[in-house]
């Protein structure tokens, strides 16, 4: 069974798919500890109340990107983690981090990669763009994670309709059922090493 560290930065909806199909059994695994860069992600509210190790490491603590960094790959190590879900963790990780894991850390990006990525493009921000471009379509993507900002290969994309009616913030629910259900799936593929 593998350990799986989560990253997030916010309330963690995502987080709380993969703990519910981690209980499930859908996730043939389990969660080793969640790590916030933010003190008050209520992300790391929803681990606790299931028991999971939940910790913070951000500029509060480690200002030094270095010692973040280092003390991030200490914890992860401490908890033997195999695999790590990016979950709305909106921080670059390092290239020492990326190379350890290489090909076992996967992102959930609120859009159809390449379009509405990289830097600049997190949350509700990507929403604000599609809408403002009257695109017809936006959707979810799960990608594996390199030393670029969502630059990793394609795992899996889906498509959701953009309407007239629509605003940023009933595209993000939309987006984010998606993205729930594509991050389960893809964790769990991952955990059995069918990716």
């Amino acid at each position: 069974m593998k350990r799986i560290g989560v990253l997030i930065s916010g309330g963690g909806t995502n987080l709380q798919a993969l703990i519910d199909g981690t209980l499930s059994g859908v996730i043939p695994g389990e969660i080793a500890v969640v790590i916030s860069n933010r003190k008050n992600a209520f992300g790391l509210e929803r681990a606790k109340k299931h028991t999971i190790p939940a910790l913070y490491i951000g500029k509060g603590n480690f200002p030094e990107q270095e010692l973040a960094d280092a003390e991030l790959e200490k914890i992860l190590k401490e908890h033997a983690v195999d695999v790590i879900v990016l979950a709305g963790y909106l921080n670059i990780l390092s290239p020492r981090l990326i190379d350890t894991y290489r090909n076992r850390i996967i992102n959930v990006h609120p859009s159809l990669i390449p379009a509405y990525s990289g830097m600049g493009f997190y949350g509700i921000k990507v929403h604000e763009a599609v809408i403002e471009n009257k695109e017809d379509f936006s959707g979810a993507t799960v990608h594996f994670v390199d030393e670029g900002t969502d630059t990793g290969g394609i795992i899996v994309q889906e498509k959701v309709r953009v309407t007239s009616e629509d605003t940023p913030q009933t595209l993000a629910a939309k987006v984010l059922k998606v993205e729930h259900r594509l991050l389960v799936e893809t964790t769990t593929k991952l955990c059995t090493g069918n990716l």
